[in-house]
Parts: structure tokens; sequence; C-alpha cells
């Protein structure tokens, strides 16, 4: 298959059209980790998160196939994708001068690496399809990917200064996906479908209501310990 060959373009437009779809979850998670930098700081974080990520998903993609038939890995994946969307609703904590510049950096980035990577091990495998084999087609149509996530993620960033609700929202959706890729390990994938198919149904919901449940009540407990220190240190002051 070459560039000549039509066969090749037909493919490519569904490795763009995959990307389209897939690159939701992602754009989320990417917005979720840049929010709490200085907004001079997030355009940076987004630029190189979500490079980062696409290379590492070409990377993964290629090797896909083979790892996902090993059983454990989708519930592991499952039980970290969880951990950080729960992590993503406890807010940050920050000094007089805000958030500092390389460590808040490297965290997010690391965050949307680990998400990336956590939620491309159900993605890569429709890619990998449509590439049919072809590296080139691979390579390509996931390096078309980085302005759909860029934007997408930016678009967020922005609405999530005016909705804060869409914060709750996205962490809700990675749960959701978590809850999805737990009952697809091959591990219990046939018992799932012979015998529990309302897993389907109610693993995605429950992973979705954990995390707002969990998230929003180490939220209340961060903010409460956040306020007593203000208020001892307030009292300190005080002649």
């Amino acid at each position: 298959m070459d560039f000549a060959d039509a066969a090749f373009w037909v493919a490519l437009m569904q490795i763009i059209g995959v990307n389209i779809v897939l690159s939701g979850d992602n754009a989320v998670v990417i917005a979720l980790a840049a929010r709490s930098l200085p907004p001079q700081q997030q355009k940076a974080a987004v630029m190189w998160g979500s490079g980062a990520a696409v290379i590492m998903r070409i990377v993964l993609t290629i090797i896909a196939v083979e790892m996902l038939k090993w059983p454990y890995l989708k519930l592991i994946g499952a039980v970290l994708l969880l951990w950080i969307a729960v992590k993503l609703l406890i807010p940050e904590d920050e000094n007089e001068d805000g958030i500092t510049a390389s460590g808040s950096m490297a965290a997010a980035i690391k965050t949307i690496l680990i998400a990336d990577l956590v939620m491309s091990l159900d993605n890569v495998i429709a890619v990998a399809a449509a590439a049919k084999g072809s590296l080139t087609l691979l390579i390509l149509g996931l390096a078309i990917s980085i302005p759909l996530v860029i934007f997408g993620s930016t678009l967020l960033l922005k609405l999530m200064d005016r909705y804060p609700i869409i914060i709750t929202v996205g962490a809700a959706l990675l749960g959701w996906v978590a809850g999805e890729m737990a009952i697809t390990d091959p591990l219990v994938k046939d018992w799932v479908n012979a015998n529990a198919a309302w897993l389907h149904y109610a693993a995605p919901a429950a992973g979705a209501l954990f995390v707002v449940l969990l998230g929003r009540t180490l939220a209340a407990r961060a903010s409460q310990e956040h306020k007593a220190v203000v208020d001892l240190a307030s009292g300190d002051r005080q002649p």
C-alpha cells in the first residue's frame, strides 16, 4: 500500500476518523492535568504533554495487539485510571506565589502521559486495525491527531475556567472508561459476556460514581484541612 493507492488514503481517513472520536478522553485528561498551572504555562504543558503522548501512542500501538492478549493488563490499567481520575478532583496546594513552575509542569506532563498510556490500551486496537499492517499509515495517522488533541484540550481549559462543573464531568468520564476497561480484560471478558452482560452498563456507571464520590470526599477533606491551616496561621499573626 503506497501513496498512489486509493486504499492508502481510505485507510488514512479511517485512522484520522478514529482519532477524532478517541481524542475526546485524552483531551479531557490533558485539560484536567493542566488546569492548575498559570496561564502562561498551560499552553506549554498541553503542547509537550500532547506531543509526548502521541509519540508514546505510536510505540504502544505497534505492540498493542500482542499486549492486550495478556490477562490482568486492562484490570491494572483500570485501577490506575481510577486513581488518576480521583486525584484530578482534589485541589492542589498553592503557596502565596502560586504553583511553582518546574514542579507543576513536570507533574502535569507526567499525569498526561500516564493517563494517555492507560486509556490507549483500548484505543490503539482500532487504529492498528485501520492501518492494516502499514507502519507508514500508522505513524502518519497518529501524527495527524496531534493538533486534534491540542485543540480539544485547549478549548476545554477555557471552558473549565468558566464552568468548573466540567472538571467533575471530565473525571467521571475517566471513571466510566476505567469501568469499561475492567470488564473487557481477557481474564473476565468471556465470563461477563456469557453470565453478566449487564456489567457492560453497570461497571462504567460504577466507575464514574466511584470517582465522583471519592474525589469530592477527599477534596472536601483537603479543603477543610487547608482552611484549618489558614485559620491557625491567621490566629498566630494576631497580637
